[in-house]
């Protein structure tokens, strides 16, 4: 399953150097607007602790974690949706991912340019939220003159379902609003606003990026932000990205974590980033575990045991019987898929088991 994150902002609010912290990828990072002009494509690991307690006990070859795709993509400015800067291909870059991690700068470098003169990440979340509900409007408002024409001459009930959603997206963002806001009224409408592809109908996580003495507590810019943001119910992510840069060079374990103590903080913002774009992508993890090897799979949540079967092998789904399911306590506790089964614990599940969080799975099929 391959989905992509696309981190996304102003000029020089810390894009490239987050990149740089959680992906395999390298960006350029420099202090000047469009560092950045291509897009940056890298893959990251998913920290999950589950596995490596897996890998613990069953000691395999090979240990394979889950991944998610992260996309830099260039600067946004003020009149992209009408081709400033480089709008237009910022744009397109934003359609093509699954979610946006909306970088703003909540910090104050004398020494780091900022494209509109002072730090205000309040105003910068409104630029671009402006900028892509320009562009989304005037989606819509095509869509809907071709489908409205649509419904009404050929008596096209599809097109009539579509243009009453059209027509919330098209009051939502005449009123300064993200697509977002409006919540489909069933399965069918979900349907279509997938299809639609709209930039603001996007699941987005709010990354404030501070500077290394506000990175346990945050600061006023990160309480504006949350104020600013209180009726989108988004996530807000407070992370310092150029002492997780630091963190990120830091080899040994034990001095890793003095670091992070040191910070007040548990983890490193990297793996908090990460885990927030795996739940908004609306991810979740299923195992396998043996001798052979211990490995996280990515599907969506609520997704069947067929389907979970797939992301192995599309035979492994298109030949579906019944998958073995053990709790991930229940393995942890008994130390062994033969402890487990001895036990009672391990359960046979059909082609209608809503696969769990955390559930380790074989499946038997037969094509």
């Amino acid at each position: 399953m391959s989905l992509k994150c696309g981190i996304v902002g102003l000029p020089n609010v810390g894009k490239s150097t987050l990149f740089n912290c959680i992906s395999s990828g390298k960006a350029q990072s420099a202090n000047f607007p469009f560092c950045t002009i291509e897009p940056n494509l890298g893959s990251t690991n998913v920290p999950d602790k589950r596995l490596e307690v897996l890998s613990e006990i069953c000691q395999p070859k090979r240990t394979i974690p889950a991944t998610v795709d992260i996309v830099d993509i260039a600067g946004l400015v003020k009149g992209a949706s009408k081709g400033e800067g480089l709008g237009n291909q910022f744009l397109a870059n934003i359609r093509e991912t699954d979610a946006i991690l909306h970088v703003l700068r909540c910090f104050d470098d004398g020494n780091i340019v900022h494209v509109d003169g002072s730090v205000d990440p309040v105003r910068d979340k409104e630029v671009v939220d402006a900028e892509l509900q320009i562009k989304d409007l005037e989606t819509v408002e095509t869509r809907l003159a071709k489908v409205k024409k649509q419904a009404t001459t050929g008596g096209d009930k599809e097109a009539r379902k579509l243009a009453d959603l059209l027509e919330r997206y098209r009051e939502a963002l005449l009123a300064g609003k993200s697509c977002r806001t409006v919540v489909p009224q069933n399965p069918e409408e979900e349907q279509m606003a997938h299809d639609l592809f709209l930039l603001t109908n996007k699941p987005v996580l709010y990354v404030c990026n501070v500077d290394e003495a506000s990175a346990a507590a945050g600061n006023a810019y990160v309480d504006a932000v949350r104020e600013a943001t209180r009726e989108e119910q988004a996530e807000i992510l407070v992370i310092a990205a150029k002492t997780e840069a630091e963190i990120a060079e830091i080899e040994d374990y034990e001095d890793r974590q003095m670091f992070l103590d040191e910070l007040g903080l548990k983890e490193s913002g990297v793996v908090r980033l990460i885990q927030g774009a795996y739940r908004l992508l609306g991810l979740q993890t299923f195992f396998t575990a043996g001798a052979d090897e211990c490995r996280a799979w990515t599907i969506s949540r609520g997704d069947k045991a067929p389907k979970a079967a797939g992301v192995i092998h599309s035979d492994f789904e298109k030949g579906f019987i019944r998958a073995e399911v053990i709790k991930y306590e229940d393995f942890v506790n008994y130390k062994s898929e033969a402890a487990v089964r001895a036990a009672g614990k391990m359960g046979i599940e059909g082609k209608e088991y809503v696969v769990q969080d955390g559930d380790i799975m074989h499946f038997l099929f037969n094509v």
